[in-house]
């Protein structure tokens, strides 16, 4: 590797790596403890995880099938699709939140079917901020799903068919296991990005305290009035995302062996 490249490449480091350092500097550390325990923030841990574990599984369940359309799929427009389902990773995540009001809302031209059938509301509850993360968060299963399909080819799945495999024994007992590496680094890339969710959110589901309140929507309210809070829950994000990355994603997409 050529030495001239470890300098780009300490200052990309040191400018992901020195704001969280800065973080840390800040913390007010004797009262972490405290900070960390209180009743808001643990209702805001607690809901942060069970979404965030609600809206990967629904990535996994509808963005899996998709990944395997848009790679394996031969249809017209497929260019077309490609580029409607990566739209949430350049929109701004608040025009996200406010397409999914104004779609759910009661007065969206769905939202308002379902409360005038069935009384069902959903913005500013619990499935708003499912729906919000699992809308940001499902590209990146999609993406790194899509292109372990595109590096793995056809070939196994034309053996497995020469053999007389139907297709969906072949995509089940040979696409399935190929994939699974990128399965689940894409799964952990969308429980990482739904645990960071804030702009989706907090347009379409607001901020109510056990309801819809995570932990980056607590962050936000804390930097208001008390910014000690504020850092130690930006610190407990920060070692989250940092667990889910380091334990949960496969050792194969580290290179390792």
């Amino acid at each position: 590797m050529p030495r001239l490249l470890w300098v780009p490449a300490a200052l990309a480091f040191a400018l992901i790596a020195l704001p969280v350092v800065g973080l840390a500097v800040r913390a007010d550390w004797p009262r972490l403890p405290e900070l960390l325990l209180s009743e808001s923030a643990l209702d805001a841990l607690r809901l942060s995880l069970l979404t965030a574990a609600i809206s990967t599984t629904l990535c996994v369940l509808f963005g899996g099938p998709l990944a395997v359309v848009l790679a394996r799929g031969r249809v017209r427009g497929l260019r077309v699709l490609r580029s409607v389902v990566l739209l949430p990773l350049v929109l701004p995540p608040v025009v996200g939140g406010l397409a999914l009001l104004f779609l759910l809302g009661r007065t969206g031209f769905v939202g308002r079917s379902l409360y005038l059938a069935f009384g069902i509301t959903v913005p500013f509850t619990t499935a708003a901020v499912v729906l919000a993360q699992t809308f940001v968060a499902m590209p990146f299963l999609v993406v790194s799903l899509e292109g372990t399909l595109r590096t793995a080819g056809r070939r196994y799945e034309a053996v497995a068919a020469t053999l007389g495999a139907a297709p969906w024994l072949a995509f089940r007992r040979v696409t399935v296991p190929l994939v699974l590496p990128g399965l689940a680094s894409g799964a952990v890339l969308a429980f990482a990005r739904c645990l960071g969710e804030f702009g989706a959110t907090i347009a379409f589901a607001g901020s109510l305290q056990g309801t819809t309140r995570t932990l980056p929507l607590l962050v936000y309210l804390e930097r208001e009035s008390d910014v000690d809070a504020a850092v130690a829950l930006s610190l407990l994000l920060v070692v989250v995302a940092v667990v889910v990355i380091a334990v949960a994603r496969p050792r194969t997409v580290e290179g390792l062996r």
